[in-house]
C-alpha cells in the first residue's frame, strides 16, 4: 500500500536507530534464569517468535525487506535483548486482532507486541505484561468530510474497524444506529474510506495518527485526535505462565528507567506524536 510504504521511508533511519539502542543493552544467558523456565528455554534456543502487526505504520510495519519496523518492533527488540538474544534471531509473525489469542495459546509465538489493549475478556484466555503505553479510541475521515465531528455523531454512517478489535466492540455496543464494516486488517479499511465506500475508520489515536501523517493531506483526524476510550496496550503470552510475565514487567520497568523505551518512541511513533510519559505496570 502506497501510503505506508511512504511512512516506512520516512521513518526508517530512526527505527534503525533504535534498534541499535536495543541491541547494545546486557541480556543474559540461559543460566541466569530458572531451570524450566522460559526465559531459559529463549535464552539457550537465542531465538524467540514474536507476534506483530504489518500494516500498522509507527508500531508495526513491513518493509521492503519484509521485516516489520515500529514502536512495538523495538519493544519485543528490548526485551529480547534480555534475554541475550539478537535482533536477528527474532522471528516475527503476522498477527492480526482475531489471532492473537489463539496464536498464544497454540504456542505459535512467544509474545504478542500488536496494539493489543489489556481487558478482562482477553485476560481469561492469555497474560500480560504492562502496559507499556496508554492510547485512546479515536476517529479518522477523508480530509474533505465536516459530518463527522465525534462519536456522537456517527448515526447513519458506516464506520470501519477491525475484527476481533476492541474499538470494533466498542462501535457495536455503543453506536447500534451507526452500521459497522469490519475487515482482517486497518490498512483495508484506509483503503475503503478512500475510495468513499466508508465514511470513517476508527482505532486506537496512535494508529490512526500514522496513516494520516503517509495519507498526503488527503485524510484526518476528527476533533484533533480527541479520544473516548483509554486503550493500555500490553504484551500478550501464555496463560499461567507468571515467571516470564514478571520478567517481561522487569524489562519493561527497565526500559522506562534507562530511556530505551522513550528512545525507541523517538525513533519511531514520535516522527509524528510527542514523547507520553511510560504508563504504570500492572502486576497483577
Amino acid at each position: 500500500m502506497a501510503l505506508t510504504r511512504r511512512l516506512f521511508l520516512s521513518t526508517g533511519a530512526g527505527a534503525l536507530a533504535a534498534v541499535s539502542l536495543a541491541a547494545c543493552g546486557k541480556g543474559g544467558s540461559a543460566g541466569d534464569f530458572p531451570e524450566g523456565s522460559t526465559m531459559a528455554r529463549l535464552a539457550e534456543a537465542g531465538k524467540i517468535t514474536i507476534g506483530t502487526k504489518f500494516d500498522q505504520p509507527l508500531f508495526g510495519q513491513a518493509g521492503p525487506d519484509g521485516k516489520p519496523v515500529g514502536f512495538d518492533v523495538e519493544i519485543g527488540k528490548i526485551i529480547a535483548g534480555k534475554l541475550g538474544i539478537e535482533p536477528d534471531a527474532i522471528e516475527w509473525t503476522e498477527t492480526v486482532s482475531a489471532n492473537r489469542e489463539p496464536f498464544i495459546e497454540g504456542g505459535q509465538v512467544d509474545l504478542v507486541i500488536a496494539t493489543y489493549t489489556i481487558n478482562d475478556t482477553r485476560k481469561e484466555v492469555v497474560d500480560f505484561a504492562g502496559p507499556y503505553y496508554i492510547a485512546g479510541q479515536a476517529l479518522m475521515v477523508a480530509a474533505d468530510n465536516e459530518t463527522i465531528t465525534g462519536e456522537d455523531s456517527l448515526a447513519g454512517t458506516k464506520v470501519c474497524s477491525v475484527e476481533g478489535s476492541t474499538p470494533a466492540e466498542y462501535i457495536a455496543e455503543k453506536h447500534p444506529d451507526a452500521t459497522l464494516v469490519t475487515f482482517d486488517t486497518y490498512s483495508k479499511c484506509v483503503t475503503e474510506l478512500s475510495n468513499g465506500q466508508i465514511d470513517s475508520v476508527t482505532t486506537d489515536n496512535v494508529i490512526l495518527a500514522g496513516f494520516v501523517a503517509a495519507s498526503d493531506g488527503k485524510l484526518k483526524m476528527v476533533a484533533d485526535g480527541a479520544t473516548f476510550t483509554q486503550e493500555p496496550y500490553g504484551i500478550g503470552l501464555k496463560k499461567g505462565d507468571d515467571d516470564f510475565r514478571a520478567f517481561v514487567n522487569d524489562a519493561l520497568q527497565a526500559a522506562f528507567d534507562d530511556g530505551s523505551w522513550a528512545a525507541a518512541w523517538e525513533a519511531t511513533a514520535g516522527v509524528v506524536l510527542p514523547t507520553p510519559e511510560p504508563p504504570e505496570i500492572d502486576r497483577y
